[in-house]
């Protein structure tokens, strides 16, 4: 058995504490006299003896507004691409609802642009809340149809202490 291994740990024992004062281990298992550590169940995270704490080192990053509106974006190449795959009917009113049908945005997204990148080849009918002026200036050139939908932007006032919201 001596010759197989030589690492340490084939030949100590695991040392089983609280097992008598003649075990060297014994009455407070090796924690000491009284104290938060010598509790059971007591773990004092992110702790580094007075030191200040790696997490109150660091600097605060980023910042999440409550406001933030989910945008999806997508560009005319991967509508074309699923079109070509025949995902997408070119006959078919293209909006956010038959997006988040087919799983090609998010389903969380509020709002749905479209982007100039790429060609189309086929006249579509799309349906968006926004459009990049290079998308609408190649939807236009192959014959397609843009509605812009009217955007409902909630305006917040500040007024007396008050939070108001109004949808236009």
């Amino acid at each position: 058995m001596t010759t197989l291994n030589t690492t340490g740990k084939v030949t100590t024992k695991k040392i089983r504490v609280g097992r008598g004062i003649g075990s060297g281990k014994g009455k407070t298992s090796g924690r000491g006299m009284k104290g938060q550590k010598s509790r059971s169940g007591v773990a004092i995270k992110s702790f580094e003896g007075g030191q200040m704490p790696l997490y109150r080192r660091l600097p605060k990053r980023g910042f999440n507004s409550i406001r933030k509106i989910n945008v999806a974006r997508i560009n005319l190449d991967k509508i074309q691409s699923f079109i070509d795959q025949k995902k997408i009917d070119p006959n078919d009113k293209i909006n956010s609802e038959l997006l988040k049908k087919l799983k090609i945005i998010n389903k969380n997204s509020q709002k749905l642009k479209i982007l100039g990148n790429g060609e189309i080849k086929v006249k579509i009918n799309i349906e968006a809340d926004l459009i990049s002026k290079s998308a609408k200036k190649k939807l236009e050139k192959v014959g397609g149809l843009i509605q812009i939908k009217k955007n409902n932007i909630k305006i917040w006032v500040l007024h007396h202490n008050l939070m108001i919201s109004e949808i236009e």
